[in-house]
């Protein structure tokens, strides 16, 4: 039986992916973390959980598809040969014998599975590539598919070798690790700036990462940081059999390796491993927030393969979060992009796990309600996974304390317009829209210059505020009548760099149809979408008359993000906005991308039934290899993918005699054609 999805649901999901988009890019990209560990990891299962109860409310564009976040520009972009993936995690003994079990039931093994355990350090992830024993290249994590060139900063870390020792070492191999800066050179570092009355870290994680993005290497050389290695990527030969193997050899390379690590013959062996490095975690010089276990054999490992962000043969295991209380001094309201006011716990700051903490999300109104928080109170605050602050309750309260219960204001706190709660819906939003309220008209304009919209350089938070504040712009289209004396004008702001921010509003001006559909910042239309609306529609004028009935026909494109595109279109202030744009010189390509030499091209799959993971990433999966997924069985389809309960589109599909694998084969076949792939990747390069 069919789960009924409430909007109430959609929107939590989309909010959700929000929240961890934006940690993510302030965690990856900008190193300057909104929230710990525990909470991202907390927000992140529960995102992962309701995808997984409503397969219709999963995305591809979802942090759960994805790692991380997109690298800055400040360095060259290095693609990586293989993805540098994410893991999934466990928070308790049960989490872990579990990943055991699954392990064992895919692999059909009736002996016990060993495992590598090691810390799992709190720093940076970076690639280190040899070829013919030298480093050539390193570079960040970035989102997992395009990092960062930093290998200048890389070079005058003392523990990296820069020529590797020893035999048998393969024309090319890259490696990867966590840099790191230990405490004792973080507390050293932090002393040192202090007297000096320069800038200290907040963390030797913020350490670890401001240092490898400093554009001058001779800065990061003065900061004291380490590096400890822990995996590959492409490798031109084998070298070893097992995990273990390779650890031992790598560091007889003169590659750091970590002394805590320990080869454990079956899943008991990770528990006690566990109990013991959570005592011995306070006498680490360096931070860890959880432990890192690998199956050995890589045999084992290719046969387990992958899923969309993560390797199936490996887990982490987080630490528990951490509590303290403090006073709640005020509950203030953010106003969002699209009006949706937040309450804000604005607390007395507290240290929680090296981080100092001074507010935190309290979601909505019925959240504070359900926990009884009041202006007044000792909170409980924790680190979910030792990052997002989370405020999980409070102390109780003495008699005699009459504290305000909190209520949502009937005014937006910003312009003054009417709040109205949506129906059906813990959400109030403010009726002001960009024309009354600054707040949302700053983030509009935001959104709209933002990389994955019009990408428009040097544009950055700061300035469209003063720009705003200023009345010089309030559309995006006001953004392309700026002229040099408007921008000279402004504080710190020279002839040069104004002229800079012109060039870019220019070089903006030829996009294509899917960045702008989602500059345009319609509600439900993330950057997915908005690719899917662009690839069936030849223009904007086109898509702006198309009604709900005919958005609903479209794959992924449910009844209220049709109804949202379809009002948006229809309100006069947008259509006036979009007819300023293009008047203003936007050029709108839209073309489709080719695709060549992928094994599935063009050929027809449907998926059906229930199965072990959410289908958009197969379907995600199948794209990539050229495929098409097709909601129903047609004289075309190559291919049904079936789970439990399929129903009637087995039924037909063996009377058309469509093809019919069940989720295993399909694994099985997916990692063969991905191992083919990777090898003939690795042939071409060794013919060039």
């Amino acid at each position: 039986m069919t789960k009924k999805i409430s909007a109430a649901l959609f929107k939590q999901a989309e909010q959700w992916r929000s929240e961890l988009n934006h940690f993510n890019y302030q965690y990856y990209t900008l190193d300057k973390p909104a929230v710990t560990d525990a909470e991202y990891d907390l927000l992140f299962h529960k995102l992962k959980k309701l995808e997984q109860d409503y397969p219709e409310l999963q995305s591809p564009d979802s942090p759960t598809q994805r790692v991380g976040a997109s690298p800055l520009d400040a360095f060259d972009k290095v693609t990586h040969t293989l993805a540098m993936l994410s893991l999934d995690n466990a928070f308790t003994d049960d989490d872990l014998i579990a990943f055991d079990k699954r392990l064992k039931e895919r692999l059909k093994a009736t002996a016990e599975i060993s495992y590598v355990a090691e810390p799992k350090l709190d720093g940076l992830a970076v690639s280190l590539r040899y070829e013919k024993g030298v480093l050539v290249q390193a570079a960040t994590r970035g989102d997992g598919q395009i990092g960062e060139n930093i290998t200048q900063n890389i070079r005058t870390i003392k523990t990296i070798p820069l020529v590797l020792t020893g035999d048998n070492i393969p024309a090319i191999v890259e490696i990867r690790g966590e840099v790191f800066m230990p405490l004792a050179g973080f507390s050293a570092y932090n002393k040192k700036a202090q007297a000096a009355d320069e800038k200290t870290f907040a963390n030797p994680r913020n350490a670890a990462a401001g240092s490898l993005r400093q554009l001058d290497s001779q800065k990061t050389a003065k900061r004291p940081l380490d590096m400890i290695c822990y995996g590959f990527g492409e490798i031109s030969e084998t070298i070893a059999h097992n995990y273990a193997d390779f650890l031992t050899i790598i560091q007889a390379w003169g590659l750091p390796t970590s002394p805590e690590r320990a080869t454990l013959k079956d899943i008991q062996g990770c528990l006690d491993y566990y109990q013991k490095l959570v005592k011995k975690r306070p006498k680490l010089d360096y931070e860890i927030d959880g432990i890192v276990y690998k199956v050995n054999d890589f045999t084992l490992q290719e046969q387990l393969g992958f899923v969309s962000r993560a390797p199936r043969w490996s887990i982490a295991r987080k630490f528990p979060a951490q509590e303290v209380s403090t006073l709640l001094l005020a509950i203030d309201l953010q106003v969002g992009r699209l009006g949706a006011l937040t309450p804000v716990a604005r607390l007395e700051a507290v240290d929680v796990g090296g981080v100092t903490v001074t507010n935190a999300t309290l979601h909505n109104e019925e959240e504070i309600q359900r926990k009884d928080i009041r202006v007044g109170d000792q909170v409980i605050l924790r680190r979910a996974g030792d990052v997002i602050p989370q405020i999980i309750g409070c102390l109780p309260r003495s008699k005699d304390q009459n504290l305000a219960v909190f209520k949502m204001p009937k005014n937006c706190p910003d312009c003054g317009s009417p709040v109205v709660k949506e129906e059906d819906k813990a959400a109030y939003r403010c009726t002001g829209g960009i024309s009354l309220c600054t707040t949302q008209r700053q983030l509009a304009i935001r959104h709209f210059v933002c990389r994955a919209a019009l990408d428009i350089d040097g544009l950055g938070d700061k300035l469209v505020a003063l720009l705003v504040a200023k009345e010089l712009i309030k559309t995006p289209a006001d953004l392309f009548q700026l002229k040099k004396a408007d921008l000279s004008e402004l504080p710190r702001m020279g002839e040069k760099s104004a002229q800079n921010i012109l060039n870019a509003l220019e070089k903006s001006k030829k996009t294509t149809l899917a960045r702008f559909i989602y500059g345009l910042g319609i509600r439900e239309v993330g950057q997915t979408t908005s690719r899917k609306l662009a690839s069936l529609y030849p223009d904007i004028q086109t898509l702006s008359q198309i009604d709900t009935e005919t958005l609903e026909e479209i794959e992924d494109i449910g009844p209220i993000a049709a109804k949202y595109i379809v009002d948006f279109f229809q309100q006069e202030n947008n259509q006036v906005l979009i007819k300023q744009l293009l008047e203003a010189g936007l050029i709108l390509e839209n073309q489709v991308l080719e695709t060549t030499d992928l094994p599935l091209k063009n050929q027809i799959f449907v998926i059906t039934g229930k199965l072990s993971r959410p289908r958009t990433e197969i379907k995600e999966e199948l794209i990539a290899l050229g495929a098409k997924v097709s909601g129903s069985i047609s004289k075309k389809t190559k291919v049904l993918i079936c789970g439990e309960k399929a129903g009637s589109k087995r039924e037909k599909a063996e009377k058309s005699g469509v093809k019919i694998i069940n989720e295993t084969e399909l694994d099985d076949f997916l990692n063969h054609l991905k191992y083919n792939a990777s090898n003939n990747f690795t042939e071409k390069n060794n013919e060039k």
